[in-house]
């Protein structure tokens, strides 16, 4: 198997415990010779900063697939229903008190802090509509779109076969994009069932497993150095 990109979940897989970047990954990333596609449940202009800072080309997954950006100062693509969500939003005010995060920049889905029961209100919302937990906000969206749908988009997109991709990730919004890969891998903090869906699953933790999962592809001659 040749990889000719990889896409890197940011937060818990990217980053330290307390979210900080994890700098060994950062320079391990900046020695392979594939565009890495940071995908994240966070907003564009996010993601086109840590992209920056990183060092990769601003090929981007922003908002759990809902938005794909190819470069900095490109097309951005979406998908998702947004005025759908915010109906979910408005009748599930009725029963929680809801706090939205970044409101004025969230194009496809709608992300809410983590201080009510969101197994409760999913028996409240349209069947298209989904409550996903990252583990940092849990995510108002729609149930056809997330990381793998995003995955598929952006390797059209780039011209590149999806089996030709690898992916990492920590959380259970990882899953569609780690099964969707040709080649999917947990780091060692990540969710049981992100584990039981990957390919390897690295020992080390966080940053320490993405340097880990690019030293096995390096070594089994399965990526560009």
């Amino acid at each position: 198997m040749t990889i000719e990109a990889i896409a890197i979940d940011i937060d818990g897989t990217l980053t330290h415990k307390d979210r900080s970047i994890d700098c060994r990954a950062v320079e391990r990333i900046r020695t392979l010779h594939v565009p890495i596609i940071l995908a994240t449940g966070n907003v564009l202009c996010f993601a086109r900063a840590a992209a920056k800072l990183i060092g990769t080309g601003g090929q981007i997954i922003a908002e759990n697939g809902g938005v794909i950006s190819l470069d900095y100062d490109g097309r951005e693509y979406y998908d998702g229903d947004i005025e759908a969500c915010e109906r979910a939003f408005v009748a599930l005010k009725e029963h929680f008190d809801l706090q939205k995060i970044d409101p004025d920049y969230r194009k496809t889905e709608i992300a809410l802090r983590r201080n009510f029961d969101s197994a409760a209100a999913e028996r409240i919302v349209d069947r298209g509509i989904e409550l996903v937990d990252s583990g940092y906000a849990i995510h108002l969206k729609s149930r056809n779109v997330n990381k793998g749908t995003g995955l598929h988009r952006i390797s059209d997109l780039m011209n590149i076969d999806i089996r030709n991709v690898a992916a990492i990730g920590d959380s259970g919004n990882d899953i569609q994009m780690v099964t969707a890969a040709g080649f999917g891998i947990a780091v060692g903090n990540a969710h049981p069932s992100l584990k039981s869906a990957a390919d390897l699953v690295t020992d080390r933790e966080y940053g320490a497993g993405v340097v880990e999962a690019i030293e096995y592809l390096v070594r089994n001659s399965m990526v560009e150095v």
